[in-house]
């Protein structure tokens, strides 16, 4: 029987980060100690009320990226001045959970990230009060798996790391010590 590949960074958790967080904290129980339980990437896409052409782009580099089949959004409610109608397609969405989600979570914090221009390292401030993290990616041209040359248009992405911390504090901990670059 073959035997199954751990991801770096689910061995770096579970060998050195965890035990960290349990002597950092004092848990009473192994359970306590946070650990990451999801990953959601969107993308909106207000220009596909005009052109549906660019969420299927939007969509298929999306599929790139994470490696893992996405799902179109729809708008929740009408908006005249965006001339969004309830129901229409408008942006596309993808989370990601276990293996998939460790795969993504290093190659956001090894590849793509210190391929930013000018990058001074991600906001330590954007937490939202329960551990969890929120991560504007202005051009989805930093990671690897996009090839420059075929891109219509630049377009941000929006990572939101789910976390079962408690605090911010605990949040922050977890991702400095896994390797997120915090900025000072």
């Amino acid at each position: 029987m073959a035997e199954k590949f751990i991801p770096n960074f689910k061995t770096k958790y579970c060998e050195t980060v965890a035990p960290e967080l349990f002597k950092e904290f004092g848990y009473k129980s192994v359970m306590q100690v946070p650990r990451l339980e999801k990953i959601t990437v969107s993308v909106g896409v207000g220009e596909a009320v005009a052109n549906k052409k660019l969420l299927d782009v939007a969509v298929k580099e999306l599929e790139q990226i994470t490696g893992q089949h996405v799902v179109k959004t729809r708008a929740r409610k009408s908006i005249a001045n965006f001339k969004v109608r309830e129901g229409q397609e408008i942006g596309a969405m993808v989370t990601l959970r276990g293996d998939n989600m460790w795969y993504f979570l290093e190659r956001l914090i090894m590849l793509a990230l210190p391929r930013v221009k000018d990058f001074h390292g991600v906001k330590p401030n954007a937490f939202d009060g329960r551990g969890n993290y929120s991560l504007g990616i202005t051009e989805q041209i930093i990671f690897p798996e996009i090839d420059f040359d075929k891109i219509e248009r630049i377009s941000g992405l929006n990572v939101a790391i789910v976390t079962t911390a408690k605090t911010d504090e605990e949040g922050h901990a977890l991702l400095k010590k896994l390797g997120m670059p915090f900025s000072k």
